[in-house]
């Protein structure tokens, strides 16, 4: 896990993302449009787990803003972390926004009924992915108004 800006500024994004090249790729976009957020990246889904849902109270951090979530992870899939994420009372309304390469309609509709908050496909071109990444965080960061913490 790794911090990569200012860990106490108030607006985070969980990413949770094995690939390298994605993980570098959406960092570089975020960078590139200065949308103001601490990024902290899991590498696999018991790591984004353990982020979100501690087993310390101690260990507790505050909820992102938002997490990108890829689908294809090491150890805990992501539809897992998912289905656990929703389960649990902390996690239940945290914006939740897939994040893959996948076009497989099952993981589509699967993300939906397990409660995801929308669905994107990695675009190939980086220019494309940039885009992506950038109005994903204008939403979720600057538009979007996310349910009261309790």
């Amino acid at each position: 896990m790794e911090l990569n800006a200012d860990p106490f500024r108030e607006k985070r994004i969980l990413l949770v993302e094995d690939n390298p090249k994605d993980e570098a790729l959406t960092l570089r976009a975020l960078q590139k449009h200065n949308l103001q957020a601490a990024v902290v990246v899991t590498r696999d889904g018991v790591e984004a787990l353990d982020y979100l849902l501690p087993a310390g109270s101690d260990a507790v951090q505050p909820l992102p803003q938002l997490v990108l979530l890829d689908l294809k992870l090491p150890k805990v899939d992501g539809l897992e972390v998912l289905r656990r994420l929703r389960d649990h009372e902390r996690t239940r309304l945290l914006p939740i926004v897939i994040l893959t390469s996948s076009v497989e309609e099952r993981d589509i509709l699967e993300g939906y009924r397990l409660g995801i908050n929308s669905y994107v496909r990695k675009p190939v071109d980086f220019a494309e992915f940039a885009d992506a990444v950038r109005y994903l965080g204008l939403y979720w960061l600057i538009l979007n108004t996310a349910p009261p913490v309790s």
